[in-house]
This record gives C-alpha cells, sequence and structure tokens, in this order.
C-alpha cells in the first residue's frame, strides 16, 4: 500500500504562464506542509510547463513535478484527468489542493472520482488539526450565510480553494528545489474533443476576477445608464464594475461582470453592494469580499447582515455625494 505523504499544489497554467491561483495555493500549501514538517510539491501540466518549475519553486514548493507536452497546450479535461491520475499516483501526496477555476471546477470532482477519494470543492480556509493531522477544510454553506469545516478519511485528501482566500507568499528568486519531469504517454487520439475555435474575451481595465475593488449594482439601479455613477467610483478606486443577475439578464452589463452563484465568485479587499438586496445565491458570489460596504433605501435588506458598513438611502442621492467626497480626498 502506497505511503501519502507530503502536500501537492496543482499549479495550473494557461497561455504558458502560472495563474495567480497556483501562488495562492503554494502559499497556504507552504504553511500546511510547515505544520506537518513534509515537502510541497508543485505539479505543473501544459506545453512548455517546465518553463514554469522555478517560478513555482521560488512561491514556495521544495520540489515541482512537470508534465510538459504540445498535446497539453490546451486545458481539456479528459487529457489532464489522465496525466494527473498518473502524477498523483506516483508521488502519492497527503494533500492535494487546486484552484477553484473554471477548469479546476470541472477537472477537480473527475480526478477525484478516478482516484476514489472525495473532494471539497471552493474552500476558503485550511488547517491542519493538532490531534489527528487531518486537514480541516473550511467553506461557506448555505449560499455563503454560514461555513463549515470538512474532514476527509481518504487520501489523498483532495480540495479545490476559492480565487484570493489564501495569501501567495513573496516570491524568492534565490530559494532552490528538485524539478523532475513525468511523460505524458498521451496519443493524439486520447483526446476526445477538440478546440475548433477560440474566442477571447476583451475586458477594458481590470477583471473583475482580479480587482482589489468591485463596485457592484443591483435591480434598484435601474437602467444600464445608471451604473455610469457605479464605474465612475470604481475609476477613481482603480477598481471593476460587476452587478447582481437582474441587471445582467436585463442587459445592462455582459454576463462576465455578473457576480453570484451562476457567475462570478470574488473575494475583493473593497465590495460595494448598491442597490443590492442581499440574497443568498448572490452572497455565495462575494462573502469572501474582505469589507463588505452597502447601500440600500430598504433598512431591513439581508445585505446590511453581511455589510460591515451600511447606508439606509437612495443610491441616487447617497452615491453621488460619495463619489464627491472620494474626489476630494484623492485630490488632496
Amino acid at each position: 500500500m502506497a505511503e501519502y505523504k507530503g502536500i501537492a499544489v496543482y499549479c495550473e497554467v494557461k497561455d504558458e504562464k502560472m495563474l495567480p491561483i497556483a501562488a495562492e495555493g503554494l502559499g497556504i500549501g507552504r504553511k500546511l506542509a510547515d505544520e506537518l514538517g513534509q515537502e510541497l510539491a508543485a505539479v505543473l501540466v501544459g506545453s512548455n510547463a517546465g518553463n514554469l518549475a522555478q517560478q513555482a519553486i521560488a512561491h514556495g514548493a521544495d520540489r515541482a513535478y512537470v508534465v510538459d507536452d504540445p498535446l497539453l497546450k490546451d486545458c481539456q479535461t479528459d487529457a489532464y484527468v489522465s496525466v494527473m491520475e498518473k502524477v498523483i499516483g506516483q508521488i502519492t501526496p497527503q494533500v492535494l489542493i487546486m484552484g477553484q477555476t473554471d477548469s479546476g471546477r470541472d477537472l477537480a470532482p473527475r480526478l477525484a472520482f478516478r482516484l476514489g477519494v472525495t473532494v471539497t470543492m471552493d474552500c476558503v480556509d485550511l488547517a491542519i488539526d493538532s490531534e489527528s493531522k487531518r486537514l480541516l477544510q473550511t467553506k461557506p454553506v448555505y449560499g455563503g450565510n454560514a461555513q463549515a469545516v470538512f474532514t476527509s478519511e481518504s487520501n489523498p485528501q483532495m480540495v479545490t480553494i476559492r480565487t484570493k482566500a489564501m495569501t501567495a507568499l513573496e516570491p524568492d528568486a534565490s530559494r532552490k528545489g528538485d524539478i523532475t519531469s513525468i511523460a505524458a504517454d498521451l496519443q493524439a487520439s486520447d483526446i476526445r474533443t477538440k478546440i475548433l475555435d477560440k474566442v477571447v474575451e476583451e475586458v477594458a481595465g481590470i477583471k473583475i476576477e482580479d480587482a482589489e475593488v468591485v463596485v457592484a449594482g443591483g435591480r434598484g439601479i435601474g437602467s444600464a445608464e445608471g451604473f455610469q455613477q457605479l464605474e465612475e467610483l470604481a475609476k477613481m478606486l482603480k477598481g471593476a464594475v460587476g452587478a447582481s443577475r437582474p441587471p445582467c439578464d436585463n442587459g445592462w452589463l455582459p454576463d462576465t461582470l455578473q457576480v453570484g452563484l451562476t457567475g462570478k465568485i470574488i473575494a475583493p479587499e473593497l465590495y460595494f453592494a448598491i442597490a443590492i438586496s442581499g440574497s443568498s445565491q448572490h452572497m455565495s458570489g462575494c462573502s469572501g469580499s474582505k469589507t463588505i460596504i452597502a447601500i440600500n433605501k430598504d433598512a431591513e435588506a439581508n445585505i446590511f447582515r453581511q455589510a460591515r458598513f451600511g447606508v439606509v438611502g437612495d443610491w441616487k442621492k447617497v452615491l453621488p455625494a460619495f463619489n464627491e467626497k472620494v474626489k476630494e480626498l484623492l485630490a488632496s
């Protein structure tokens, strides 16, 4: 029987670059590995992924396992599941951390099924139990209104982590680590799907999932024109504009800016919820925000239960005054 030991982080690669979620995974992985007194391994899969091994080591990994193959240029789940099954079977980590990204949501459950283990999705905190030495996996439940802690008896203990829920370490270029190449052993016929075309989303400014500040509006904004004032505030704070589902359904903003269970799940430092009631579906997408500021004319709105600061009033009166004060402070 294999001995499961160490922490492994699947470092997601896209366009031959390591995504920020990989550094965040390595950050929490380093902490867990130190608590257990074990090694932290990075797993990189892709085309030219070997060029990123030293970057993963600089972010905290003790060693990097690289599967570099031209057939892995695009993240096609059937190929990636087979490769990851092979890698994890070879390195047998006690814990496997993946990102709660679009591809991570697809890959993690399939890989868990192949390995015959459980997986806890969308974790916002990870820790080691002092007695059992098992992984404590914290994730939002009930639409973000509560958090639950899970453990797993199977190995590897698999989790995905929410973007920005964990803190990446400052990279240290002087760190040294072992780099091991693993053959993909793939044939073109093994990949059952083909990518016929790609449409690149054009985003002006900061992506909502990368923004430190998000100014979001709800149904109460009333029109596409109403979002112009939100855009003004977002621009001043070097942030991005978001929305709950109704504004996107009404075509006031593109669907790519929707925050919620069926949209983007984000965790900015500062989240403005303007004319948003605070339904559980929406809060699932922003409950990880460090600070929530709400403006709503309904004093009983659920958003005030989640917000650190709140203003009861008509956003059409409150926001212009707030914007003017921000301008004044920025000018001083």
